[in-house]
């Protein structure tokens, strides 16, 4: 009679912007730009957070006996918490993803771009301006202040170049390179296996890679952030912050400031 074990399918579409595709054509656009300058390309975004413990992680693996885990998922019951913050680079197919331990904020994002700049800018030595796709919500919301300022301070200013940010219009965060590339690939590695400590998550991030060669770095980032910071308005109005013709509350350019 046509009947058969079934899942639910996310299909229903909600209410998108109208300016979805002429973003899509300008993020498209200027990843064409600074691929040809030769320019570093990051996709970033905060993977799901994670209760470290023996907890019961979703999927399954070839065991004789199952893994015996936690009959329940109380936080009580964790050793901590697991933020993973994944920088993507799409035209090497290589990441760097930092394992925070307090909470996800625009200071631990601006933070682990420049960690990652840090350790990557010897392969860019020529390299004047760097390109950023980012989901528009989260800890890298194209809406907060603390986000700017952070990236101003943190990577700008501190490394002395430019940087353009262009966020993904709501609702398509699935089309953000690290989701398909990085995030889902991490995903199908620990499947099924209880991230038992941070050693075990810093672990199945690093051994993760793909048909394509994707290789991947992971740190443990033990600093306390704190949640909630307001920029003043004075810090906020002094940013070198350039909003671009097309679709400026999602395109915008932070120029570095003299020391």
């Amino acid at each position: 009679m046509g009947f058969s074990l079934r899942v639910n399918r996310k299909s229903i579409s909600q209410a998108t912007s109208p300016d979805r595709n002429e973003q899509f054509e300008y993020i498209n656009h200027q990843r064409s730009e600074f691929t040809r300058g030769g320019n570093p390309i990051i996709s970033v975004d905060s993977k799901k957070k994670e209760q470290v413990g023996q907890f019961k992680n979703n999927g399954s693996t070839w065991e004789r006996e199952p893994q015996q885990v936690n009959d329940h998922d109380f936080r009580s019951l964790a050793k901590g918490i697991a933020i993973p913050y994944g920088i993507y680079e799409p035209n090497l197919n290589r990441a760097s993803v930092f394992v925070g331990t307090s909470y996800d904020t625009p200071e631990f994002a601006a933070n682990s771009i420049a960690r990652w700049w840090q350790n990557s800018k010897k392969d860019y030595a020529s390299a004047p301006k760097l390109l950023i796709l980012a989901d528009g919500g989260g800890s890298n919301s194209s809406t907060s202040h603390a986000w700017k300022s952070f990236i101003q301070t943190c990577v700008a200013d501190r490394f002395q170049i430019p940087v353009t940010v262009s966020h993904y219009p709501p609702g398509t965060s699935k089309w953000n390179p690290i989701e398909h590339r990085l995030f889902s690939a991490i995903s199908k590695n620990w499947q099924g296996q209880p991230l038992s400590s941070y050693d075990a998550i810093l672990n199945y991030i690093r051994t993760t890679t793909t048909k394509t060669g994707l290789k991947v770095k992971a740190t443990l980032v033990n600093k306390e952030y704190t949640r909630g910071i307001r920029i003043p308005k004075e810090d906020f109005r002094n940013l070198a912050i350039e909003h671009h013709a097309t679709l400026p509350k999602w395109n915008y350019t932070i120029s570095p400031r003299k020391m």
